[in-house]
């Protein structure tokens, strides 16, 4: 009776383990999964919502059409933010540069998380549709480790494109003499970037579902052990408590999309923007006794 009650259950983890729908060469490539397809749905709401939201403005005159209304005022001033508060300190003058990119990366992350707050496959199950189709596309390590990488790649084309070969002197900040050890310890110190980027995503995204599914599982164990009375009473906490951890999942979506721009835009930061040390001191004020 207590082992088909939990194999009724089912894997308690079930919702955040990528579900394979299309495979080829015997399973070892995935051409689409769950994951997969709500990075596209995600990727298709930016570009069906976000223009038409923007679009729309106050007026038609001259002002009227320079202000937006509803949910574009809203994404405005997120943008703003993103520019003013996030960009602009670490680019300075390249700002406008790779805003675009900043922003972007913004939407699509914040996009991805909030999708793998909703519950489709229980939407779908009780249409009696079996297929996986729900979950957090930034819960899976390949996709947040591809977003890294395209941040690697605007860190080093950039480089190159605005500071030329000057951008390799940053991996020897020292004597040429020191060059063996400074470049492997420099390079070794972009893949970090990279893989902090990645995890850090991956980690947080999929922490919150699965202590989410350990508090569920709660349920099912102490009806099993203590009966459908046990059951009830540890369901009122644990709904408690999922109701919470929902309403964190939901800010972590905006923090983490937050953090992974931030770190983007310090990384390509050091990639594009020259410090210059003032060692000129004949106009120096004369310091103080």
């Amino acid at each position: 009776m207590k082992a088909g009650f939990l194999l009724a259950l089912g894997n308690p983890l079930d919702h955040v383990v990528q579900h394979p729908h299309v495979q080829v060469a015997d399973g070892a490539v995935t051409l689409m999964s769950n994951q997969i397809l709500m990075q596209i749905v995600a990727a298709a709401l930016l570009v069906l919502l976000i223009p038409r939201a923007v679009a729309r403005t106050q007026g038609a005159d001259d002002v009227g059409r320079l202000v937006p209304r509803g949910l574009g005022n809203f994404i405005e001033g997120i943008c703003q933010f993103l520019r003013v508060n996030v960009a602009k300190p670490a680019l300075g003058e390249y700002t406008d540069q790779f805003i675009h990119y900043i922003w972007t990366v913004f939407f699509f992350i914040l996009f991805c998380n909030l999708l793998g707050l909703v519950p489709f496959d229980a939407m779908f199950g009780l249409l009696g549709v079996k297929v996986h189709i729900g979950g957090t596309a930034t819960g899976n390590l390949w996709i947040t480790a591809t977003l890294a990488v395209c941040t690697m790649l605007m860190m080093v084309i950039s480089g190159l494109r605005i500071r030329g070969r000057a951008y390799f002197a940053h991996f020897c900040p020292g004597p040429i003499w020191l060059a063996p050890l400074f470049v492997p310890a420099e390079i070794m110190g972009l893949v970090a970037k990279i893989f902090a980027l990645a995890m850090r995503l991956f980690a947080n995204m999929i922490a919150g579902h699965i202590l989410l599914a350990v508090l569920i599982s709660f349920t099912g164990m102490a009806a099993a052990s203590l009966g459908t009375l046990g059951g009830l009473a540890i369901a009122v906490p644990v709904v408690l408590g999922g109701v919470a951890v929902n309403l964190m999942e939901i800010f972590v979506a905006f923090l983490q999309a937050l953090i992974f721009t931030f770190l983007t835009a310090m990384f390509i930061a050091q990639s594009v923007v020259v410090h210059h040390d003032d060692h000129d001191d004949a106009h120096a004020p004369p310091a103080r006794a």
